[in-house]
C-alpha cells in the first residue's frame, strides 16, 4: 500500500504544476489609405523578461518563471513603463516590408490587461503604425522564433489571409487587396493539428477526463459507449460557440469542466460499472468540454469563408488527440489486464512494468533540462513521472493478481483517485482562488 500511496503522490505533484499557461499572440493586420496598422496580442511579460517562448507551452519551464510571475503581479501602468524601452527592438525583429520594401513602424499604443490570476496570462496589446511604400501591392511579416507562436489575420478586405506562423517563419507576400484566404482543404488540413495540440501537450484537463473514462473498466463496450457521448455533445456545443449561437464565460465553464473530471473518477472508484445514466452525464459534459474547446478556437480565430473547415478540422484534431491518449494508457496497462484476465504469466509482467518504471522515472530526471522543456513546454517529470507510477500500480497489480479483480484494485482505483484530487483541486483553484 505503501508503495501505492507513493505512485499517487508523484501523479499528483506532476499534474498539478500546469499553470502559467502560454497562449499563441494575435495579430490583426489592416491597411488604409497608404497606411498599414498591425495589432498584436501577446505575452508582455515574456517580452520585458527577454526570455524566449519558441515551443514553450508554460513559463514555469523558463529559466526567467520567477521574473514573469512579477511582471505579472505588477499594475498595467508599471508594466507598460517597461515594455516601453523594448518596443525599438520589437519593432526591428518584426521584419515587416512592403513590396520588398521595409516598412517603418511606430508604437500607437500600450494597452496592458488588468492584474487578475497571476497564475493565469494576461494580455498585452501593443498597436503598430507606419505607412507604406508608394505603388506597394504586398505586405509580409517575419515572427520571431523568441516569440512563440503567431495568428495573423487580416482585416477590411474580403478573402482575407489568415496563418498560423511557427517562431521564425514569414507569412510570405499577402496581398493588400485580399484574395490570399486558404482553400477549404488547406484551412482544414491546418485546423487539424491545432486541435491535436490542444490535447496533447496542452489540455491536461480534457486529457484527465478521457483517462477517467478509460479507467472505468477493460472492457471495450463501456469505454465505446462513453467516447461516443463525450464526442458527440462535444462537436455540438463546438458548433454552435464558435457560430456564435451560445456563449458561456469560462469563469463558469471552466470549474464545471474541473467538477465533470471529479464526478467520473469518483464513479470509477466506487462503481466498476458502466451505469445506464453515465453516458447521458458524460453527454451533458461533453457539452462543457465543447464549449472549452470553443475558448481556443476563439483565441485563434476562424477565416472567413472556411468556417466549417477549420471547425471540422480542430474536432478531428481533438479526436486524434483523445484516441492517441487512450491508445497510450491501453498499451501500458495492456499487459496488467492481461495477467488479470489470466492470459499472461505474472513473472514476465513484474519484470517489464519494474523496468519501465525505472526508465520513465529516470527520463524524468535524465531529461529535465532547459531545452526539453523548450520543446515540450513543461518539465519532464510532468511527462514521465505519471507513466512511472502507473507502472508501478501495473507492477503492484501482476504481484497480487490471486486477489479478486487485482487490476481494478490496484490501477483503477488508484489512477481515478489522483485524477478526483487533481480535479478537485482544479475546481477549487479556478472558483475561489
Amino acid at each position: 500500500m505503501k508503495a501505492i500511496w507513493f505512485s499517487l503522490c508523484l501523479m499528483l505533484s506532476a499534474t498539478v504544476a500546469t499553470a502559467h499557461e502560454v497562449r499563441p499572440a494575435i495579430g490583426d493586420l489592416e491597411v488604409a489609405e497608404g497606411q498599414v496598422d498591425i495589432s498584436i496580442t501577446l505575452n508582455g511579460e515574456a517580452l520585458v523578461a527577454d526570455v524566449s517562448l519558441e515551443g514553450v507551452e508554460n513559463t514555469d519551464a523558463l529559466d526567467a518563471s520567477n521574473e514573469v510571475d512579477r511582471l505579472r503581479s505588477l499594475e498595467p501602468d508599471a508594466l507598460r513603463a517597461e515594455l516601453e524601452p523594448r518596443m525599438a527592438e520589437f519593432i526591428q525583429s518584426l521584419n515587416v516590408t512592403a513590396g520588398g520594401m521595409p516598412v517603418d513602424l511606430t508604437v500607437a499604443q500600450i494597452d496592458v490587461g488588468e492584474v487578475a490570476n497571476p497564475d493565469l496570462p494576461r494580455d498585452t496589446v501593443v498597436s503598430l503604425t507606419g505607412a507604406l511604400p508608394d505603388g506597394a501591392e504586398t505586405i509580409s511579416l517575419t515572427w520571431p522564433a523568441a516569440y512563440g507562436a503567431l495568428v495573423l489575420r487580416q482585416q477590411g478586405v474580403e478573402e482575407p489571409y489568415t496563418g498560423y506562423l511557427e517562431g521564425g517563419q514569414s507569412s510570405g507576400d499577402i496581398q493588400l487587396g485580399g484574395g490570399d484566404e486558404a482553400s477549404g482543404w488547406a484551412t482544414f488540413g491546418t485546423y487539424i493539428p491545432v486541435g491535436f495540440d490542444h490535447i496533447l501537450p496542452k489540455g491536461l484537463d480534457h486529457i484527465l477526463f478521457v483517462l477517467g473514462l478509460f479507467f472505468l473498466s477493460t472492457r471495450f463496450t463501456p469505454l465505446l459507449w462513453q467516447v461516443t457521448s463525450f464526442t458527440l455533445a462535444h462537436t455540438v456545443t463546438l458548433a454552435m460557440a464558435v457560430l456564435g449561437i451560445v456563449s458561456v464565460p469560462a469563469s463558469i465553464v471552466e470549474p464545471l469542466i474541473a467538477a465533470s473530471i471529479v464526478y467520473v473518477a469518483v464513479e470509477n472508484v466506487i462503481s466498476g460499472k458502466l451505469h445506464r445514466w453515465r453516458p447521458f452525464v458524460i453527454f451533458g459534459f461533453g457539452l462543457l468540454h465543447g464549449l472549452g474547446f470553443a475558448s481556443v478556437l476563439g483565441d485563434f480565430g476562424l477565416p472567413e469563408g472556411q468556417v466549417i473547415p477549420a471547425l471540422i478540422g480542430f474536432n478531428i484534431g481533438v479526436e486524434l488527440g483523445q484516441l492517441t491518449v487512450i491508445a497510450i494508457a491501453f498499451i501500458l496497462v495492456w499487459y496488467a489486464i492481461r495477467v488479470d484476465r489470466g492470459e499472461a504469466d505474472v513473472a514476465p509482467a513484474q519484470g517489464l512494468y519494474g523496468v519501465l518504471a525505472v526508465i520513465f522515472a529516470g527520463l524524468g530526471f535524465a531529461m529535465n533540462t532547459p531545452g526539453f522543456q523548450e520543446i515540450m513546454g513543461a518539465s519532464a517529470m510532468v511527462f514521465f513521472w505519471p507513466l512511472a507510477a502507473l507502472s508501478v500500480l501495473c507492477a503492484i497489480s501482476a504481484t497480487l493478481v490471486d486477489q479478486l479483480d487485482a487490476y481494478r484494485r490496484y490501477v483503477a482505483v488508484p489512477a481515478s483517485a489522483v485524477i478526483a484530487l487533481v480535479g478537485a483541486y482544479w475546481f477549487v483553484e479556478r472558483v475561489f482562488l
